[in-house]
């Protein structure tokens, strides 16, 4: 008799088992967690050897697979393309349908796509009479990928058809955009600033500790969630954590206990919606002394249900909450204190705003996003007019790049796949 199952689970109970299934099912279970490459050394063991192991997901971690891989197989030569990059598909339209994208995404996804289509203009400076660069966007996004280089997070790969203004034909191009991070620290920090990083999103997952909402892409009635990253210490503190709307609305407030050994901490307030469009910040102090912040954005719907979005829906969703009350408390006697005047002409600008429709809100939308997000490039995925468009398939970043890492072929007489 042999005590071994064969099986290597990678449990850590301390961060799966939070109950954080208790919406799907009735008990509350545990999950694995997701492998990571320090955790190679378990597969390499010889005492208790291992056929099946779970968890591996590519987003999370693709660097252990490629170390398992060629534990298992042998390495890839160093110039094989595409072999730190993975690309995972989140929306595809023939699949998946326009009716699988909330409103919000939907809206992000065009404002992305509009983006390359800039950047494409701007590529034959000096020219502003040649269209060959020049698009007129055609239809919906028809495709998105998630883009990760070396384990981390590089944008969003949209793919659209736009209409070439030299040339009249519909070209297929991808655009690749990328977020820009506004994390700051105090200006004149101390030395116990233990603050490493703030991040806002949605869809927060407590056992890998990150946003599967992996852009933090927000609408007026998203729920956000605010994180920390600590460094450790060797005392524990009590941090503020101030939620602050574009016209200086104080949102929300709550005080957090951040222990000694902690690194993340994270909490969703009840906020109320629709949360008011533009750019928002989020202020963590210790003793009411600044340790860092960051702004977000929350984008204003360009469409309600999959549809151009008319004014009656803007003036219910782009117009803050009921009384411009977040929360039942009201935070307005911390304005002072915070330094945080009540500006007439932003309140104003706001009430503007929130009845745009059709070419005004996508102007507007486009300039909270640019704000936030760059298009990094953008190719076609068939012929050009553009003379400097570069192939999709050429380059090392689009979804249509060569991935020979990711190619199954049919299984060896000896049953092995390479």
């Amino acid at each position: 008799m042999v005590d071994n199952n064969l099986r290597l689970t990678n449990w850590n109970r301390k961060l799966g088992c939070k109950c954080q299934y208790k919406h799907i099912v009735d008990w509350c279970g545990c999950s694995p967690n997701d492998f990571k490459p320090s955790d190679l050394p378990r597969f390499q063991q010889t005492s208790r050897p291992t056929f099946f192991a779970r968890k591996f997901e590519a987003s999370v971690s693709q660097e252990i697979i490629s170390q398992l891989d060629a534990f298992l197989f042998g390495a890839y030569p160093s110039s094989t393309p595409g072999l730190q990059a993975y690309w995972e598909n989140i929306y595809e339209q023939e699949t998946d349908g326009l009716s699988s994208l909330s409103d919000s995404k939907l809206s992000h996804y065009h404002a992305f796509a509009r983006m390359g289509l800039s950047r494409a203009a701007g590529s034959l400076q000096g020219h502003p009479n040649d269209h060959s660069c020049r698009f007129v966007a055609m239809s919906h996004p028809t495709s998105v990928h998630l883009y990760f280089l070396s384990d981390q997070f590089q944008g969003y790969l949209v793919r659209h058809v736009a209409t070439n203004r030299a040339s009249t034909q519909m070209e297929t191009l991808e655009t690749w955009v990328t977020p820009k991070d506004h994390f700051t620290q105090a200006s004149q920090p101390h030395t116990s600033n233990r603050l490493q990083h703030i991040q806002v999103g949605s869809d927060w997952d407590p056992k890998e500790r990150l946003f599967r909402n992996w852009g933090g892409l927000l609408g007026p009635e998203d729920e956000p969630v605010a994180v920390q990253h600590w460094s450790r210490s060797q005392s524990n503190l009590t941090a503020t954590i101030v939620w602050i709307d574009p016209t200086n609305v104080i949102a929300a407030t709550y005080d957090i206990l951040v222990d000694a050994s902690a690194e993340v901490t994270h909490y969703r307030p009840p906020l109320t919606s629709p949360l008011r469009p533009g750019v928002w910040t989020l202020r963590v102090l210790h003793h009411w002394n600044l340790l860092g912040q960051t702004s977000f954005v929350v984008a204003p719907q360009e469409f309600h249900r999959q549809q151009p979005i008319q004014k009656e829906h803007t003036l219910r969703l782009h117009t803050g909450p009921p009384r411009n009350s977040y929360m039942e408390q009201s935070f307005h006697g911390l304005n002072p204190v915070l330094r945080l005047p009540v500006s007439l002409s932003a309140v104003e600008e706001a009430e503007a705003n929130s009845g745009l429709t059709g070419a005004p809100l996508r102007r507007w939308l486009d300039g909270l996003l640019e704000g936030h997000w760059s298009a990094s490039d953008v190719c076609s995925l068939g012929p050009s007019a553009c003379p400097v468009m570069q192939s999709c398939p050429l380059t090392t970043w689009s979804s249509a790049s060569p991935d020979p890492k990711s190619e199954l072929s049919t299984p060896r007489e000896d049953g092995r796949i390479r």
